[in-house]
This record gives C-alpha cells, structure tokens and sequence, in this order.
C-alpha cells in the first residue's frame, strides 16, 4: 500500500473502517525506499490484551519495493511487547537464514530498540 488517498478510498470502498481515535501530535509517515543492497523489515505485534492471546509478523521489501519474503506467528498468551520483541528476533533469524546481512528493521514499538540497545 502506498499510504495515500488512493489506499484510503479503497479500504473506505470495501467498508474497512480504520480508527478514529483523538491524535495528539500527529506525525507525517512514508515509507522509504532501502538503499541498493539493503533489506528493510517492517515488524509488527498484535495482542487483544496484555497479557493474551499475541501474534506478530512482518514483510521484507527490496530496494524497488519488491517483495521478499514475510511471516507470521502466533505466540499464545503473551504481552504486547513479547510480541513486538519476537518480531524482531523472528525477522532477524529469516533474515539470517535468507542470506541478508544488510537490514533495515522498522517497527512501531520504540521501547524495542532501547532494549536492543541494551542488549
């Protein structure tokens, strides 16, 4: 999806409604295209609750946008940020086992890179 009007009015066509929720400080997002050579991963976790049932995935895009490869897996009864920390080791080991050295990890979860950086 290219995060536009475009993708907007087709979720809106199908009658997917996404969250109108009050944003404090909204801020711009795009996603960027890796540098040639590069991997990007984009990770994320879902949970109904925290802790419950938990799962996580994510896609691994090319530097033309070409798709990769992705996963998902469903974890049991987790927390929310198990899931976001599973992602990221998950899509390492996929990474790892595809032959990628270069990657380009995005998540939506920032305390998962504070606890990377301590690790």
């Amino acid at each position: 999806m290219r995060n536009d009007m475009f993708d907007f009015n087709v979720l809106n066509f199908f009658y997917i409604h996404t969250r109108n929720g009050k944003v404090l400080h909204p801020l711009p997002v795009r996603w960027e295209f890796p540098s040639p050579g590069w991997v990007k991963i984009n990770i994320d976790g879902v949970a109904r609750g925290s802790p419950d049932l938990v799962s996580c995935g994510g896609i691994f895009r090319g530097s033309v946008r070409e798709f990769i490869g992705g996963f998902s897996t469903f974890l049991d009864v987790q927390t929310a940020l198990v899931a976001e920390f599973y992602g990221v080791i998950h899509a390492i080991e996929e990474a790892q086992n595809m032959g990628f050295t270069h990657l380009w990890l995005e998540c939506d979860f920032a305390l998962i890179f504070v606890l990377c950086l301590l690790l």
